[in-house]
């Protein structure tokens, strides 16, 4: 399970410590922040050049809202409808499932 993530605020005090010379150890000790944690901000911090979080990578969505509305109201008519059913119904309606 991961951990709430760190503030901004203490980031950049990670990376101001790295910057004055410090070693991930001190940096550590003196935030009370796991040593690892220290590096990987400060290797993100080298690689993108800054310690706000990034956007996390999202899965596009395959029907639309009424796609999706008109598939819930196909199997509430009919709950016993099979999935090869489904594709072939929402191919008519232009959405593809798969």
């Amino acid at each position: 399970m991961r951990s709430n993530e760190l503030s901004v605020e203490l980031r950049d005090r990670i990376v101001s410590g790295h910057r004055s010379g410090k070693w991930y150890q001190n940096i550590s000790a003196a935030l009370k922040v796991p040593k690892n944690t220290v590096a990987s901000i400060i290797v993100k911090w080298k690689k993108f050049g800054t310690t706000k979080s990034l956007p996390k990578a999202v899965r596009p969505v395959k029907l639309s809202n009424r796609g999706d509305r008109a598939l819930v109201r196909e199997v509430i008519k009919n709950p016993m409808v099979t999935l090869t059913e489904l594709q072939s119904s929402s191919v008519e309606m232009g959405e593809p499932l798969w």
